[in-house]
């Protein structure tokens, strides 16, 4: 059978992909109200932002375009497999860092200019394992095509 000339992603492109893909769903949910309750007070940063995506996470303009910013990293390092595997486990390292960052700062203090709360603490654990745990068992050599 002749080939198309389309090329197949690997499994560790279309995984980036989707994380990609949430995170800037994220990004676009944290600026309508409804989906961030107390929108009102949706400030540029800092722990004085009351606003909660879905209720849970504290969220404010700066916390907004970092998702909407990781999604555009993720779409774009998603279209090589070594820059998917880079995404997922280099974005989960920052998401280890951030929830480090998290226990560590007073979330009533000016340190806490993302802002984070202890909901967002315990996602950013999740996210970081899940990141460096897909990236590692789809990346280098794992998965590297989808038939």
């Amino acid at each position: 059978m002749p080939s198309t000339g389309t090329a197949t992603r690997s499994t560790v492109q279309n995984i980036a992909l989707v994380v990609a893909v949430v995170f800037a769903i994220v990004g676009v949910a944290g600026f309508i109200p409804g989906l961030t309750t107390n929108y009102d007070t949706l400030m540029f940063a800092g722990h004085e932002s009351q606003a909660m995506l879905l209720g849970l996470f504290m969220v404010s303009i700066l916390h907004n375009i970092v998702h909407l910013a990781f999604g555009v990293v993720g779409f774009l390092m998603s279209r090589t497999a070594n820059g998917a595997h880079a995404f997922l486990v280099g974005g989960g390292v920052v998401y280890l860092v951030l929830f480090l960052y998290g226990l560590v700062i007073d979330h009533g203090s000016d340190a806490n200019f993302v802002p984070l709360n202890t909901a967002d603490n315990w996602l950013h654990l999740f996210l970081g394992v899940a990141m460096i745990g897909l990236g590692l068992a789809t990346g280098r050599g794992h998965g590297r095509r989808r038939h």
